[in-house]
């Protein structure tokens, strides 16, 4: 991937899957169906409520909780009113659970957020919290067949609450040999090319610390 691809600034690695729905890179696409049928023949509806995801995407999530238009959570969950932190502390309590933008894994199409069709109750509007995953959670069967199948496909969870910044996040799956080359590529002078050069709320504090946050948040994930 090139530096505009890298950081979610253009689709061209990026392919439209019709069925189920979602945005996946090339190389991807056959894996992940793969990963989709075997959870079929066991009783799953694999399904990626989140897949590529634009910078421009990224930023107005980014933005929006910067300023409190969309809910900031702390780290045990619970909702933080921005107009008690200071920019810094934003930038922190953001990057507990969304990535920078240009920084985000999704950007590189390798990534999923995924749910069970199956197990979604009449009505019911998936949160992507630890509950849901948990044991008595909708979602805690998927979750169990992830953890026992989804690394003969390729993938892996990048966020175990072991090494990286972010919070655990058990629907987050990540097509191993794209992504790590993506991760290694993505480094700080294409970052910083990619935010110098977008409105993101907090940017002077986010470049002033971005070699921190690149080592937190996009260095270090949890490998299986």
């Amino acid at each position: 991937m090139n530096a505009d691809e890298l950081t979610g600034r253009v689709p061209t690695h990026i392919v439209q899957v019709p069925d189920p729905p979602c945005a996946l890179h090339a190389q991807a696409v056959a894996p992940f169906l793969s990963m989709r049928r075997a959870a079929r023949a066991d009783g799953f509806d694999l399904l990626p409520i989140s897949s590529f995801r634009d910078y421009s995407r990224q930023l107005a999530i980014w933005n929006g909780k910067f300023t409190g238009e969309r809910p900031m959570l702390d780290a045990a969950g619970g909702l933080i009113d921005v107009r008690e932190l200071s920019p810094s502390e934003r930038i922190d309590a953001i990057l507990l659970w969304s990535a920078l933008p240009g920084a985000s894994r999704h950007h590189w199409g390798t990534d999923v957020d995924l749910i069970d069709g199956r197990a979604t109750p009449p009505g019911y509007s998936p949160q992507l919290t630890p509950e849901e995953f948990a044991a008595g959670g909708p979602y805690a069967a998927l979750a169990e067949w992830l953890q026992a199948h989804a690394a003969r496909f390729g993938f892996f969870r990048p966020y175990q609450g072991l090494l990286s910044g972010v919070r655990p996040e058990p629907w987050h799956f990540s097509f191993a040999p794209i992504a790590d080359n993506a991760r290694r590529s993505l480094s700080l002078g294409v970052l910083r090319e990619a935010i110098g050069a977008s409105p993101l709320l907090g940017k002077d504090q986010v470049l002033a610390r971005l070699e921190e946050l690149h080592a937190r948040y996009v260095a270090a994930i949890d490998w299986p």
